[in-house]
């Protein structure tokens, strides 16, 4: 009978040991210091939820395919395990604190866990870590959440911060402007995901717009000048202003907090990893870093039988956030005696260290 070894766990999980697991606590410790500075409420979801209010509109129904189902042996009722947290903040939102005065700034860290990993991130249970802003739609909310989250990657001690934003709807509004068919929506997305340029041109009348639009990707100094040479639709063209309003104001909002190194870029055509976004919406990079540290953006904070919500927030995905973070905090260690007494053992602690006896 072959047993496997007690130390071997599932494909994408893993025991988290010193010194890594302590880094992570203190991080998130230091995560959670930044967000209370902005005025967010720490909340504590469960970890398994019933099935139709996890996957319901919005952030939960997009993770479905990544969510493990398991039975209730009480109720007898499926439930998911979650596979992400915006869903549960939603729905602590529009539930437990629906009548608390809007805007809900709310944050939390917690484990999810998904089905399957991706190539960038093989892990299938990580630590998010986040903030939601829910019930108010402005321009200077979509710049708090991405600048909380530049601010606490910068206070963890990361460096070479970049921020890419985004409009995931801004190709979808455009095809409505203009009465794209839907066979040719497909083919457009196909050479929009490969960035095939020439391609994209011959598709009047719609081409050369996305064309110019590829043109846009870069620095946001780069993109405020080519902008000013597009003729967009009434509808994307005021996407596309208040994308380029949230990069101004954002930029002011780092200079202001010294984060005025951390650089700024456009690219307004990118939707992977954006399933449930509806406006404005961010990747958050460092130099060094495999895959992006978090992403964020605005969407509709649903639970049923209820209107929506609108908000935006962004998640921190520690497994990446680790991997350059700065230690945060270890304790030097201190070795005595076995037969030290009590009083030495707490002075050295009372100074900070970490005391140990010898064997």
């Amino acid at each position: 009978m072959n047993k496997n070894h007690p130390a071997l766990l599932p494909n994408g999980l893993l025991d988290l040991l010193s010194p890594q697991a302590e880094d992570e606590a203190n991080t998130i410790a230091s995560f959670m210091r930044v967000f209370s500075a902005f005025g967010y409420d720490r909340v504590k979801p469960p970890l398994v939820e019933f099935e139709e209010s996890l996957l319901g509109e919005g952030p939960g129904n997009a993770l479905s395919r990544q969510t493990f189902r398991v039975m209730d042996p009480v109720s007898q009722r499926m439930m998911g395990v979650r596979a992400d947290v915006t869903a549960q903040i939603a729905r602590i939102a529009g539930s437990r604190l629906a009548d608390q005065l809007r805007p809900l700034r709310l944050s939390y860290a917690a484990d999810v866990l998904r089905v399957n990993g991706t190539q960038l991130r093989p892990e299938r249970q990580f630590c998010q870590v986040g903030c939601e802003l829910i019930g108010v739609d402005t321009i200077t909310a979509d710049t708090e959440t991405a600048l909380v989250a530049l601010r606490a990657l910068s206070a963890a001690g990361i460096k070479n911060l970049s921020i890419d934003l985004t409009l995931p709807t801004l190709i979808r509004n455009l095809y409505a402007d203009l009465n794209v068919t839907a066979k040719d929506q497909e083919i457009l997305d196909d050479l929009i995901e490969k960035r095939d340029r020439d391609g994209v041109v011959g598709k009047a009348p719609i081409g050369q717009v996305i064309a110019d639009l590829m043109y846009v990707e870069g620095k946001a100094e780069h993109a405020l000048e080519a902008f000013s040479k597009i003729v967009l639709p009434p509808r994307a063209a005021a996407d596309f202003k208040r994308l380029l309003a949230v990069a101004h104001d954002l930029k002011t909002a780092l200079t202001v907090y010294g984060l005025s190194d951390i650089q700024i870029t456009i690219d307004p055509l990118e939707r992977r990893g954006f399933e449930y976004q509806t406006g404005v919406s961010f990747t958050l990079f460092a130099q060094g870093a495999r895959g992006e540290l978090g992403r964020g953006g605005r969407y509709q904070a649903a639970i049923a039988g209820q209107s929506p919500e609108t908000a935006t927030g962004f998640t921190l995905y520690m497994d990446t956030v680790l991997r350059v973070a700065a230690p945060q905090g270890r304790a030097k260690r201190e070795e005595v005696a076995d037969d030290a007494d009590w009083k030495k053992v707490k002075s050295l602690q009372d100074q900070g260290l970490q005391v140990f006896r010898k064997a």
